[in-house]
């Protein structure tokens, strides 16, 4: 098992106060001979338009101003695997990529990011790490 992304939890509580029961921690499934491990799963009980909504949330931080290129291919290469995946097992859970607020507003407006996201229909959860919240939906 791979370790937890540093907001690993920050995100966990915000999907609680936004109305999602996290069903695994992390979400492990095994497809065509491979294991994975999605960070999180979520349904969500309460809301009538998204009553039961299962989602799973792969939690990237993009720490590293530097590398932030290097971690975009790595969570642009774990959301395409993952969503194969879970589009043979659970085909009614739908992936989010998960980034924080600030590297949204900076790195994910450069044109590159953007068109890649587009391109590969990522959907995204965008969370305030000082807050504690999610700040926004993308799908």
């Amino acid at each position: 098992m791979s370790a937890k992304d540093i907001f690993h939890e920050v995100v966990k509580i915000a999907l609680q106060k936004d109305g999602w029961q996290i069903t695994n921690d992390p979400l492990t499934i095994s497809v065509g001979g491979v294991n994975l491990s999605i960070d999180l799963a979520a349904q969500k009980l309460i809301a009538a338009e998204r009553e039961g909504q299962k989602i799973a949330v792969e939690v990237k931080s993009f720490l590293e101003r530097s590398s932030a290129i290097s971690e975009f291919h790595t969570a642009l290469g774990q959301f395409i695997n993952y969503r194969g995946a879970l589009k043979r097992l659970q085909p009614d859970r739908t992936l989010y990529l998960a980034v924080p607020l600030t590297t949204y507003k900076t790195f994910f407006q450069l044109d590159f990011p953007k068109d890649m996201i587009l391109e590969n229909s990522v959907k995204m959860l965008i969370y305030d790490v000082e807050k504690g919240v999610i700040f926004q939906w993308i799908n």
